[in-house]
């Protein structure tokens, strides 16, 4: 049996619609960011991204169009003002993808892992590989410009040791002294102050040009969470002594103008705040120091209203587009 004739599963299609949300969204990013973009490199990693971006959106057209079914609006050119100020300066754009490519191999490998039919399959594992292809870009860009900071180096292992007490896991003790991070802690604190310190500007940005008043209150509060986590994250660094990352590329502008609909920079933000939730429950699922998942776990309830609110606001404003819907047969139960 072909792959065509055996039908979609739920999560095939659920998995699908959330691609073409958030490819629809990044064409509408990326049309902007190529008009302002003035670096060469960059201008090609643009160019090669929005290529592939767009034969992406066509394969889940074709393939929700053979099944018979409606294709999603997303984002269209109706969510993005050509011909505005630029709203973030030096470098942000490779900065942005880099951010965006994290968040799409996580993504794409999930969906890839949760698809059956053998078309669907290829296309999230050719998506997963082109997400990982534009985060070497952007990384090996930004290294060589010098805006991006590597995470820690560390003296090498000389041999093999075992964890000997429980010790090991202490951090809420007062009584017990607190072990030095180790590499796996250092790696996954690296990671979530790095992505929320892009975020943070693009949370600067928005809350400069929303237009609707709400939307830029909600936009502050996402500039102030993106600071407390930097900072909670950032102290667990500087306790044993290493700077946290940061960068002196990618700030916000002074523009007031918005290149994007609140529509889709809400979008952004809700898509940003659910990685970030994500982000928080990795760290600490692998932090072995017992302060470390605690505070990432407050974090996360923070995080969590916050994503929240932002779909009450998206729905309040019509902009919540309804994912695919199983037949309610709950209602034949009670006749």
């Amino acid at each position: 049996m072909e792959s065509a004739d055996i039908p979609l599963t739920s999560s095939e299609i659920g998995n699908l619609w959330m691609t073409y949300q958030e490819k629809t969204m990044l064409l509408r990013v990326l049309e902007y960011l190529l008009e302002h973009a003035d670096n060469e490199e960059v201008q090609q990693i643009l160019k090669s991204t929005y290529t592939s971006s767009e034969q992406t959106v066509e394969t889940i057209k074709r393939i929700f169009q053979d099944e018979g079914a409606v294709i999603p609006l997303g984002f269209t050119v109706n969510d993005v003002n050509k011909g505005v100020p630029k709203l973030f300066d030096y470098l942000y754009e490779p900065m942005f993808l880099h951010m965006m490519s994290k968040i799409e191999a996580s993504l794409f490998a999930l969906y890839s892992t949760m698809s059956y039919r053998k078309d669907i399959r290829q296309l999230f594992k050719q998506l997963t590989a082109s997400s990982q292809e534009m985060y070497d870009q952007c990384t090996q860009f930004l290294l060589e410009k010098g805006v991006l900071v590597r995470p820690p180096f560390m003296s090498m292992p000389k041999e093999v040791t075992f964890i000997q007490n429980d010790s090991y896991l202490s951090g809420l003790n007062i009584f017990k002294e607190k072990r030095a991070l180790n590499a796996i802690e250092i790696s996954l604190l690296h990671h979530a102050i790095e992505t929320n310190l892009t975020g943070m500007q693009l949370m600067i940005g928005f809350a400069q040009v929303a237009n609707d008043t709400k939307v830029q209150e909600y936009f502050v509060k996402g500039m102030k969470l993106s600071k407390e986590i930097e900072t909670t994250l950032g102290e667990f660094l500087r306790e044993d002594y290493i700077e946290p990352p940061a960068t002196h590329a990618g700030k916000a502008t002074s523009s007031t103008v918005a290149p994007f609909s609140d529509k889709l920079m809400m979008y952004l933000t809700n898509l940003l705040g659910s990685f970030g939730i994500g982000s928080n429950a990795l760290g600490g699922a692998f932090s072995l120091r017992s302060d470390l998942p605690l505070s990432m776990a407050r974090l996360a309830q923070k995080i969590l209203p916050f994503v929240k609110e932002g779909g009450e606001l998206m729905i309040k404003h019509g902009w919540l587009e309804e994912p695919p819907q199983v037949e309610d047969r709950r209602q034949l139960t009670k006749s």
